[in-house]
């Protein structure tokens, strides 16, 4: 999945800056509706990373809870993120 086609599907813009808060709020519900009902791991990871992009994503126990191949890779995506933004 592409971003800047995520961030447009449920944002209407590309540009995380240029959201308003109206429109992030309901997109914040949409995206975790979504994420909820989707079958496709690899879509539901995808959408997973985008919320937790914007700060509302389920911990990986939880969002992944029979999925162990896809909480183990959520953990080591925030792992690594967490060291990103150490340095």
């Amino acid at each position: 999945m592409d971003l800047d086609t995520l961030l447009h599907h449920y944002f209407g813009t590309d540009d995380p800056d240029a959201i308003a808060p109206e429109a992030l709020a309901a997109a914040k519900e949409k995206l975790a509706v979504d994420f909820g009902t989707e079958r496709d791991p690899g879509r539901r990871f995808a959408l997973w990373t985008l919320m937790e992009a914007f700060g509302f994503a389920p911990l990986p126990a939880e969002a992944f809870a029979k999925e162990p191949g896809l909480k183990r890779a959520a953990e080591e995506y925030l792992s690594a993120a967490w060291r990103l933004e150490r340095d």
